[in-house]
């Protein structure tokens, strides 16, 4: 689960029994503070291993497997979390647009084809190989959103 710099959450259980564990990590000199709301506090040298040993110190805390649980970290970053968090809006608009533009792409080929234009006459208009224009004409739209 991911949560924007800034936003909060609490340990909360779900009806199937699950839970999500809401983590702020606050950069000192030897790594990250790990503060487990409701927990207690634990540390990481590194984000990216962060998730771990939350895990961690939870289980030898309760003795609860909490491998099916949700951890959410959010770091601390100050002036920067508006920042992350604006970057990371502009991206995901960036690639639903890639996704738009993609199936548009695609119709567009398909629609050319349609119309009687050859591959070689449709790779032209495009600037692309026919083999791309062959792949275009029959893929349906795929999550991945390449073109």
């Amino acid at each position: 689960m991911e949560v924007s710099p800034g936003e909060r959450l609490s340990m909360t259980t779900t009806a199937r029994g699950t839970s999500t564990y809401s983590v702020t990590a606050r950069r000192w000199k030897h790594g990250w503070e790990l503060h487990i709301d409701g927990v207690g506090v634990t540390q990481s040298r590194t984000l990216d291993a962060a998730e771990q040993m939350v895990r961690d110190y939870i289980e030898t805390l309760t003795g609860k497997d909490v491998s099916g649980d949700a951890v959410v970290i959010v770091p601390e970053l100050g002036a920067l979390d508006r920042k992350v968090r604006v970057v990371r809006e502009q991206l995901a608009a960036a690639d639903r647009r890639q996704q738009e533009a993609s199936r548009a792409y695609r119709a567009l080929a398909a629609e050319l084809r349609a119309a009687g234009l050859s591959v070689s006459d449709t790779a032209a208009i495009l600037g692309v190989s026919r083999g791309r224009v062959s792949q275009l004409s029959r893929a349906p739209a795929r999550a991945s959103g390449t073109a």
